[in-house]
Formats: structure tokens, sequence, C-alpha cells
């Protein structure tokens, strides 16, 4: 009977937990709360980072920034769903007010009291670009690229750098282009890992550097899988264990499975992206022969040269 109260007590907070999991609880009652920029704040800064106070249960934030004023609004700034309680902007010098209020997926607080904030005139080389993508730390196999960033007050132009040595020496960079738009489009053709950056130029100044962001572009496919188990047309019991060798590159393994005519995949779930080098087959008739392959995919999504097309006959 002594062990009666504590095996309760875990049984009550495993049903609460699981009741939770399955029944979202509602955030509707609750505050949001705004942590910065603060109010009536002014700054020099044209980047400006949102901040609120994270709040349980919640899946996103609703971000929402106005010129001047909510009661007299002249321009919308922003109005963005995002999973994260901070989002950053680059903003012109003016007025503003912002708000937030967080959401999950059938409720949503009521949007906190409003802030405002000044952002003042100023040089942009106090200033600092802020890149929008490619993401940071992409693999890709797509040669053509778009660079993005956001815009400067007082820029002319945007001065775009790419290396493959992390800007140790600016006289030898893959590319260094002046650019008067926020983006700009380039074509890659070797595999190899890149850093980029932007700043913002005017005809007599430059502001700070963004910050650097990686890429890696990989359009060489993974080598060819080979066949272990079952061997060419033996007879199996099910379920049968099909394997295969790893590929050191490999992030994924694509699983082909057909019908006797060698060409009709099995069924609609075929083929299946797998991380282990094994996969238990389970369907089929007495008698009937059934073809497989397997080919490697890497992380960029290049896919391998497949297998040899194997076939083994159900006992």
């Amino acid at each position: 009977m002594s062990n009666f109260k504590p095996l309760f007590i875990v049984f009550f907070i495993w049903i609460f937990s699981s009741c939770k999991d399955i029944i979202e609880p509602s955030i509707e009652n609750k505050t949001t709360q705004l942590l910065a920029p603060s109010n009536k704040s002014e700054s020099n800064q044209y980047q400006v980072n949102f901040w609120i106070e994270p709040l349980e249960d919640a899946l996103y934030y609703r971000f929402q920034i106005v010129s001047p004023n909510f009661d007299s609004i002249n321009k919308l700034i922003a109005d963005t769903l995002i999973t994260s309680n901070k989002f950053s902007l680059n903003i012109d010098p003016g007025t503003y007010q912002w708000r937030a209020r967080a959401e999950n997926g059938s409720s949503r607080t009521n949007f906190s009291s409003a802030w405002s904030f000044n952002i003042l005139l100023s040089s942009i080389t106090a200033q600092k670009v802020q890149i929008k993508s490619p993401a940071n730390n992409l693999i890709t196999n797509q040669s053509s690229i778009t660079f993005k960033w956001d815009r400067i007050f007082g820029a002319d132009n945007y001065r775009l750098q790419i290396d493959t040595a992390n800007f140790i020496d600016e006289t030898k960079l893959y590319y260094n282009q002046s650019i008067p738009g926020f983006q700009s489009i380039l074509t890659f053709n070797s595999d190899k890992n890149y850093q980029w950056r932007v700043r913002a130029e005017s005809t007599t100044e430059q502001s700070k550097w963004s910050d650097i962001n990686s890429f890696k572009f990989d359009h060489t496919p993974p080598l060819k899988v080979i066949l272990v188990n079952p061997v060419k047309d033996q007879q199996v019991v099910l379920p049968v264990s099909l394997q295969w060798n790893s590929v050191s590159t490999a992030r994924n393994y694509k699983l082909y499975i057909y019908k006797s005519d060698s060409t009709t995949l099995y069924d609609s779930t075929f083929p299946v992206l797998l991380t282990s080098t094994s996969y238990s087959f389970n369907k089929g008739l007495t008698s009937e022969r059934i073809y497989w392959k397997v080919s490697a995919v890497d992380e960029a999504g290049n896919e391998g040269e497949a297998s040899e097309l194997r076939s083994f006959i159900i006992n």
C-alpha cells in the first residue's frame, strides 16, 4: 500500500501530459509581453531587433509594425507570423509603433499594448546590412542561387562578395560586384564551400559588412550501392530482410521494389526513402518473383547510380 500514492501520482502526471499532447491548451486568456525595443525608445541603428516574452503553449508569434501609430496608420511596415519570439528588420528613419500576440493552432492571445519607438536619421556607416537568403549553412545541388538582403536607407548600391577562403585575402575573392538592387542570381559550377556577405554603399560612405553566411554547392552524386541480401534469385520466406552496403556520402537510401515484370512499382509506397541499410519486406504471394534495387541520396539531394536490379522468389 505504501507504493500506491507515488504510483498514482506518476499515473496522473502521465495522463495529464498525454491529454495535453492530444488536446491543445488554450492561450486565449494569457498575455503577450513586449520586451524590446522598449516603449518610447530612440536609436540611430536602422536594424531593429524585436523581442517578446516566450509564452507557454504558443506555436507562433505575430508581429505588427506601423508608422506612425495604430490609431493613425500611414504605412504598414510588417505583419508577419513566425515561430520565434524574436524578429529583426531594417527600418527607415521615422516614428513607429509595434505590437505582438501569441498564437497556436486553436487559439491566440489579444495583441499586447502598442509600444512606440523612433529611428533617428544617421550615416550609413553606422548601419549593418541584414542578409535574408540563401539560409546559412545551406547545402544544395541547384547551380542557380538567389542572394537577397534588406535595403538600407541612404544606400545607392550594395556590394556582394563571395569567397571560398573566408575573406582572408580580399584581392582573390570568388565574386566581388556592386549591385543596384536587393538581390542577385548567380550560377555555380564547382563543388565547394562558399561564404558570402553584403555591405551598403553610397557615393561617399560604406556601411558595415553583414554577418557572413555559408553555403555548400554539391552536384556530385554518391557512389553506386551494392546489394548484400538476399542473393540473386534466392527463395525466401516472408518477411524478407533486404540489405545493402553503406555509402559514405549517403544521407538516405531510396529503395525501389517492382512486380514480376521488373518495371512496375510494387505499390504506391515505393520507392521508399530510408536512413538505414536494410528493409523488412512482408508483402507478396507464394511463388511470386519480386525485383528490387537501391540508390544512395546525399545531403544535397543528389541521387547516385542505382544498384543492380536483383530478384527473389517468395517460398
